[in-house]
């Protein structure tokens, strides 16, 4: 498979799966990938500080199985990011991520995420400065606007700039970010859909891979959305729902038949082995695979076992097995 700056000149369909905040670690990134050989993984983000003072092994290591993934970055001061993008590379991520979408306080506070958005002449700088750091293709999630902002015109200014600092791609979450009077967790949801909004921006810029983000919640809806943008990105769906992600390669690239959910749970075995003897615990990994088999019969009792069984101080991989007889 091309490497995904190429993919992204030839405007090669691409299907992610979002960064999310305390939901896609290494742990479950891992477990995405038995399910598509063709998702881009992208990990929660780290802010460049973290990145550049931190615990790196801790916070951006990754297993070599997860390709491609993509590290997405926290910051708006051009100098650290580019110091912690230079760094990812080192660590051997396929792409480079700023964030300017989350709307949490905590961003608001430190100067990323969404708040960006009302920026744009020092996300240029970002991107310019990131992309001074590797030949990885260096990319954008944002937001259509935010709070009062035109969204015509907010988002094409702020798209403009950045693709004029050379700007790889786009991910645009469909919705506004009311970053006064909504909380984090409202802006997910209340803020209307706008998607003729980005499917407007990939109209204006057919020679840049845009991708849309927000609400996809079916293989179908993925269908839909790729005859008018360039990639789609599921973000809850794909994580409370993960047995969709075994339909991506070959619904949506053609590629083989839908992958065996028992098959892949096994497959975890493993790896939960492995996590366990260097000291880790059973639960970290088990919380990711909770809703493999939801709507199933027997999905109740494999979701408590994966629940309770995992915490307990001498839980060991055989409760995958003990959870799939639940299914069986």
């Amino acid at each position: 498979m091309e490497n995904l700056k190429d993919q992204y000149k030839s405007m090669t369909k691409v299907f992610s799966v979002a960064p999310m905040m305390e939901w896609t670690d290494r742990h479950c990134r891992y477990f995405h990938r038995l399910l598509s050989a063709r998702a881009l993984l992208y990990t929660e983000m780290v802010t460049a500080p973290a990145i550049i003072h931190g615990d790196r092994d801790h916070l951006i290591g990754f297993d070599a199985a997860e390709h491609p993934v993509a590290q997405q970055l926290g910051g708006s001061d051009p100098a650290q990011l580019a110091e912690a993008t230079r760094i990812c590379a080192d660590y051997g991520y396929d792409e480079i991520n700023l964030n300017v979408g989350c709307p949490s306080d905590r961003v608001q506070s430190g100067m990323f995420g969404a708040c960006l958005m009302a920026e744009p002449d020092l996300v240029a700088r970002c991107i310019e400065a990131m992309k001074g750091a590797t030949s990885l293709p260096v990319t954008v999630k944002c937001r259509i606007g935010i709070d009062e902002q035109d969204e015509e015109q907010a988002l094409d200014i702020l798209v403009d700039k950045v693709l004029d600092a050379g700007c790889d791609g786009l991910t645009v979450h469909a919705r506004k970010a009311w970053l006064q009077g909504l909380s984090p967790k409202e802006n997910r949801d209340i803020p209307p859909l706008n998607y003729d909004r980005v499917y407007r921006l990939k109209q204006r810029l057919a020679d840049v891979h845009v991708a849309i983000n927000g609400g996809v919640k079916t293989i179908e809806d993925c269908q839909l959305h790729l005859q008018h943008v360039d990639g789609v990105m599921l973000g809850r769906a794909a994580y409370q729902n993960p047995a969709l992600l075994a339909h991506v390669d070959s619904a949506l690239f053609g590629e083989g038949e839908p992958v065996d959910p028992f098959a892949v749970a096994e497959a975890m075995i493993p790896y939960i082995d492995r996590h366990v003897a260097r000291g880790g615990r059973v639960s970290q990994i088990t919380r990711h695979m909770i809703g493999l088999f939801q709507s199933r019969p027997g999905a109740k009792r494999w979701r408590q076992i994966l629940t309770v069984e995992s915490v307990k101080p001498d839980a060991a991989s055989s409760l995958i097995l003990d959870a799939l007889a639940a299914l069986r």
